[in-house]
């Protein structure tokens, strides 16, 4: 989903496309927006305490070092 203020919008179960920090979005009553690291390939996470209503909006995406052509082996 894409919102035109905010970005892309990513919940729970979703694949991680880009890898990068992401705006993390909960429930208001439980905690305030925190950012985190997401890597391409993974799924974005149910928070433990507001389950599927976390969100997740890329903040500036980064290569993994490990995709990265200069580092690779």
């Amino acid at each position: 989903m894409s919102d035109p203020v905010t970005g892309d919008v990513f919940k729970p179960g979703e694949d991680c496309e880009r890898s990068g920090v992401y705006r993390v979005l909960h429930d208001p009553n439980h905690a305030d927006e925190h950012e985190v690291t997401c890597v391409f390939g993974s799924r974005f996470p149910r928070c433990n305490h507001c389950g599927d209503y976390v969100r997740f909006i890329l903040e500036h995406s980064a290569i993994h070092i490990d995709s990265h052509a200069h580092f690779k082996s």
